[in-house]
């Protein structure tokens, strides 16, 4: 039984007991691998609705409502759909909520789809902010669905965007987190930038450890990518490998989506979740992270790791940045478990433990 009067993320055994009460209503059983260590992985529904722009209900207002006005098409899912690049979609996933107890939630995408520049953000009823669920929300879930680079193919009951559920406070005070890297050593690096906003995690444009390779530049004008199958396409079909040339720098094109890596490996304990936060203004003008969570056991070696690379989906904004090795592009924020969850990342037919610069599951 489930200790309801701890505070923090939620593990899995939590989430399970949330869907046997109700808090969670789904509408089919879930997949046999649908609950990981912290998070929910959420699933599309049977109907998908090109919309004019992307929005928000209000505070007044319920997504359907809006939908009766922003809806340019219909599109039916149960037999798969090609969502294009340059439009906005929104679906009602199969999954629905109930919250009590002061449960709260955030959303995300997850990381194989952030690694193929699809930007997705669960929208909900009243809602003033995307990807936040209040506590006690009761009411369906919506996902706005937006391919920038490449066409995907989706269908009913495919996984895109994943849910964490809260109880209370979960964040760590500065002392906590200064506490946790010397213990667990968070990230392996000599002197963290340790902050109230997390710990600092920079760009390797290096790539000593994969032969000279720095990342990859997505191609556009692509063939379609089906999200639910892994290792169906060849990556030089649509990726463009870049290579150091002895500057330890690289200039982001406006525009472009570029596949990166930490130059620190990090760990996640497994009493402990994580978010890497997608943008600082403060660091330039450009997106540094679209899928954020981390679960417990991420690059830990209880969970066979030994420390694993974050894999950095950025695009420049307006301008051309340029980007120096070390330089800092992101930041990891460390919140507690309310207990251990019974698997951790990597033992759950997890596709990243101990990555190093790597694409999305779908590319061989």
């Amino acid at each position: 039984m489930v200790d309801e009067t701890l505070h923090g993320i939620l593990p899995s055994q939590a989430i399970e007991e949330l869907v046997a009460r109700g808090q969670i209503r789904i509408a089919r059983a879930l997949d046999a691998d649908q609950v990981q260590p912290a998070s929910l992985d959420l699933r599309l529904g049977t109907r998908a609705f090109r919309i004019r722009a992307s929005f928000l209900p209000g505070p007044s207002s319920t997504v359907v409502d809006r939908l009766q006005s922003l809806a340019l098409h219909e599109i039916d899912l149960t037999r798969g759909a090609v969502l294009e690049t340059g439009c906005v979609y929104l679906v009602e996933l199969m999954e629905g909520l109930a919250l009590r107890g002061g449960i709260s939630a955030t959303a995300n995408p997850k990381s194989s789809t952030g690694r193929l520049d699809v930007f997705t953000r669960v929208i909900l009823d009243r809602a003033q902010a995307f990807d936040t669920i209040p506590a006690d929300y009761e009411g369906p879930l919506f996902l706005e669905i937006s391919p920038q680079t490449f066409p995907v193919l989706v269908r009913t009951g495919s996984r895109l965007s994943q849910i964490r559920f809260r109880r209370g406070r979960a964040d760590l005070t500065l002392d906590e987190l200064n506490g946790l890297q010397e213990t667990e050593r968070l990230v392996d690096t000599g002197t963290p930038i340790v902050g109230p906003v997390g710990i600092a995690v920079s760009i390797d444009l290096m790539g000593e450890a994969w032969g000279g390779l720095l990342g990859y530049r997505a191609k556009r004008h692509s063939s379609v990518i089906d999200v639910d199958k892994k290792a169906a396409h060849d990556v030089l079909d649509f990726w463009e490998p870049i290579q150091e040339r002895g500057k330890g720098e690289m200039i982001l094109d406006p525009d472009e989506f570029y596949i990166l890596a930490s130059k620190e490996a990090v760990v996640v304990p497994p009493d402990y979740a994580a978010e890497m936060l997608p943008f600082d203004p403060l660091v330039g003008e450009f997106r540094a992270h679209y899928a954020g969570f981390f679960d417990p056991g991420f690059g830990h070696a209880a969970a066979g790791g030994k420390g694993a690379r974050a894999v950095l989906e950025v695009r420049s904004r307006e301008v051309p940045f340029i980007l120096e090795h070390g330089q800092i592009v992101a930041r990891l924020v460390y919140e507690r478990m309310t207990e251990r969850p019974k698997s951790l990342y990597g033992q759950v037919g997890s596709n990243y433990q101990a990555q190093g610069l790597k694409l999305s599951k779908h590319f061989r």
